[in-house]
C-alpha cells in the first residue's frame, strides 16, 4: 500500500496557481472552456433527454447561468444541469491516453461555484481546468487494473476525482481540505456499466450530471470544514481498492506534477459521438467519396476497447436512442459513408429511421483485433468489399483530433459557433462572438459572474 499518495498530490496542487503555468496550459485551458461551453450551448437545444435536469435545477433559486436557456439556479442545481448538458452529445474533449473525459463535469462544477460565489476571475478559473483536469487524466493512466472488471463505467467516475479537487481548487482550499474534498467525492461517485448493456436508457448521456453536482457539494463541504478520510486514494479501503482493487502505479498518479499538465493532451473532437468511432467515420469519409452503392460489405477491425461500440451486432446496427447511435460504430460509420458528414444533425431521431443509413449498418460486421498499430480505441481498419469482386484495406492508426493531429484553432472557433448557434435561446452572430473572444482571454475576466453576460 503506497501510504501518503493522496497528500503528496494534495499539497502539490494546492500550491499551483495561474502563475505557475505554461502559457502551453493556459491556452490548452482556454480550449477546453471554449469547447466545453460550446457543447453545452448546443445541447441545450437539442438534447431532450436534460431537460428533466434542466427542469429540476431551475425550482432551486441562484446566481448560476444554465447555460443555453436563460435559466439560473443555485450552484449545485446547476452543475446537474450543466453537466447532464456536458455529455448529452458525445462532442466533448477526452483523454485517449486513459479513455477519460476529464472535463464534463468538472467546467460545469466549476462554472457554478464560480458564479455562486462571486469575485471570482479567469485566471483561477483556468488554474482550476489545470488541476483538476490532470488529476482526473492521472487517475486513469494509474490503473493498472481495469475497473470494468469490477463492473464499474470509468470515465465519469474518474472524472469526478478531478471535478471534486478542481472544485476545492477553485475556493482556494489547503491541501487537507483539497483532501477531505476528495474524500467526501469517495463517499458519492458511483457509475454502473450497466448503463452500457441497456438499450433504451439516456443515461448515457446525462451521466456527468451526477459527478458535477457531487463536486461542488464536496467542495462546499470541505470549505465547511467537514473532516474526510486520510487516504481517499490510496487507503485499504480508498479508491484504487474499491475500485481495481488496489492495483495501481503510484509513480505514473504522481510524476511530473506542476511541470507537466496533461490538460495539453487533450483530444478534441471533430465528430459528435463516441471516440472509439472516430476511426470509422474517417474511413467512412473516404467511403463516401468513393461512391457508397460500390460497396457489397465491410468487415471492420477494432480493438478489445471498441467491442463494446459492435456488440451486439443487432443492437449497434439499428439503435434504439441517438445515445446508443452515438456509441455504434456500424451506424456512425454508416452515416459518414450515405451522407458524408458525421455532424450534429446526423445523429438524431430522424436519422435513426433512415432507411439508407440502416441498409449500410448491416453491412458492416466487426472482428476484434488485439492490433498493437492500432492506438488503444482511437484507431481502427475496414476491409471493404466492392461490387465488383475488388476489396480494399484502409487503416486509420489514431483518428483525427489528438494532439497529433489536432483540429486547427479555426476548426474549434468554427465548432464554437455552430454549437452555440443551437442553443435553446439562441444568440446572435455578435453574442457568440464577444462570448468566444473572452472565452480566449481568461486573464481579462475579473468576475465570471460576468462571463455570460454576452449570451444573456
Amino acid at each position: 500500500m503506497a501510504e501518503g499518495v493522496t497528500d503528496r498530490l494534495c499539497a502539490a496542487y494546492a500550491a499551483i496557481g495561474y502563475d505557475d503555468l505554461p502559457e502551453s496550459t493556459v491556452a490548452a485551458c482556454s480550449r477546453v472552456l471554449l469547447d466545453a461551453t460550446g457543447v453545452m450551448l448546443a445541447a441545450s437545444g437539442m438534447a431532450a433527454e436534460a431537460r428533466p435536469f434542466i427542469e429540476l435545477a431551475a425550482r432551486s433559486p441562484g446566481p448560476c447561468t444554465i447555460l443555453g436557456t436563460g435559466l439560473t439556479a443555485a450552484a449545485p442545481q446547476a452543475a446537474l444541469a450543466n453537466g447532464a448538458l456536458a455529455h448529452a452529445l458525445d462532442y466533448e474533449d477526452t483523454f485517449d491516453a486513459a479513455f477519460a473525459h476529464p472535463n464534463a463535469s468538472l467546467v460545469p462544477a466549476l462554472l457554478a461555484l464560480a458564479q455562486e460565489k462571486g469575485g471570482i476571475d479567469g485566471k483561477r478559473l483556468i488554474a482550476a481546468i489545470a488541476v483538476g483536469c490532470d488529476l482526473s487524466c492521472r487517475i486513469g493512466l494509474a490503473l493498472d487494473r481495469p475497473m470494468e472488471e469490477g463492473g464499474w463505467y470509468p470515465p465519469p467516475i474518474n472524472a469526478a476525482f478531478g471535478a471534486a479537487l478542481g472544485a476545492a481548487h477553485l475556493l482556494a482550499l489547503d491541501a487537507r481540505a483539497l483532501r477531505d474534498a476528495l474524500s467526501m467525492m469517495l463517499c458519492q461517485a458511483v457509475m454502473p456499466g450497466e448503463i452500457k448493456y441497456s438499450q433504451r436508457t439516456v443515461l448515457r448521456a446525462v451521466r456527468e450530471a451526477f459527478p458535477a453536482q457531487a463536486a461542488v457539494t464536496s467542495a462546499q463541504l470541505a470549505a465547511g470544514g467537514v473532516a474526510g478520510v486520510e487516504a481517499p486514494l490510496e487507503g485499504r479501503a480508498g479508491f484504487y481498492a474499491l475500485f481495481a482493487g488496489g492495483e495501481f502505479s503510484p509513480e505514473r498518479l504522481t510524476a511530473g506534477i506542476g511541470e507537466r499538465f496533461l490538460v495539453e493532451e487533450l483530444t478534441f473532437k471533430p465528430w459528435p459521438s463516441c471516440r472509439g468511432t472516430h476511426p470509422f467515420i474517417e474511413i467512412g469519409l473516404e467511403l463516401a467519396a468513393a461512391g457508397p452503392d460500390r460497396i457489397e460489405s465491410i468487415e471492420v477491425e477494432v480493438s478489445p476497447v471498441q467491442q463494446m461500440l459492435v456488440e451486439p451486432p443487432e443492437r449497434k446496427r439499428a439503435p434504439e436512442v441517438v445515445i446508443d447511435a452515438k456509441f455504434s460504430i456500424p451506424f456512425a460509420m454508416a452515416v459518414a459513408i450515405v451522407r458524408g458528414r458525421a455532424g450534429l444533425d446526423d445523429f438524431s431521431a430522424a436519422a435513426l429511421r433512415d432507411e439508407a443509413i440502416l441498409a449500410m449498418a448491416r453491412r458492416i460486421s466487426a472482428r476484434i483485433a488485439a492490433d498493437p498499430a492500432l492506438d488503444r480505441g482511437a484507431g481502427g481498419a475496414a476491409t471493404v468489399r466492392l461490387k465488383d469482386g475488388t476489396h480494399r484495406r484502409d487503416q486509420i492508426p489514431l483518428a483525427r483530433g489528438a494532439p497529433s493531429r489536432p483540429m486547427s484553432e479555426d476548426e474549434l472557433a468554427a465548432k464554437f459557433a455552430d454549437c452555440a448557434s443551437r442553443a435553446a435561446v439562441r444568440p446572435g452572430e455578435d453574442q457568440v462572438r464577444k462570448l468566444a473572444d473572452a472565452i480566449r482571454d481568461p486573464s481579462a475576466i475579473t468576475n465570471m459572474r460576468s462571463l455570460f453576460e454576452p449570451i444573456s
